[in-house]
């Protein structure tokens, strides 16, 4: 997934060991998009990556990222991973939204969507 916008703030790199006892880092970052109503999103860099990016706050930046959830005590937690940041006003392909993908609108015109069942729902 990737999301263009401005790092609006910079949050206290984290650091430890952990059960092998190999050492990590963590950086998180707020992006704030560029939309009529716009989205603040947190990410995090881990290790190497966090001297890669070398975001500041201000940057403007295209930011590809994965998503991870996982359990723990019986609650979930979701991680936003960036894997790979272009920095820049120009850093990647985006539309009017500030996001790389495109509009709603303009993918549903193309996609068919069947109705949605009944039954289709867990709960």
């Amino acid at each position: 997934m990737e999301i263009s916008g401005t790092i609006i703030q910079i949050l206290p790199e984290a650091s430890g060991t952990g059960k092998t006892g190999n050492t990590w880092r963590k950086q998180d970052y707020v992006l704030e998009t560029k939309e009529q109503f716009p989205k603040k999103l947190c990410f995090n860099a881990w290790g190497e990556k966090i001297d890669q990016f070398g975001l500041q706050v201000g940057d403007e930046a295209t930011v590809s990222f994965d998503l991870e959830s996982r359990e723990f005590n019986g609650k979930w937690y979701t991680d936003v991973k960036a894997w790979k940041v272009q920095k820049g006003a120009n850093a990647g392909p985006s539309t009017e939204s500030g996001t790389s993908a495109p509009p709603v609108a303009a993918s549903v015109e193309h996609t068919h969507i069947p109705p949605p069942m009944e039954d289709d729902l867990p709960f």
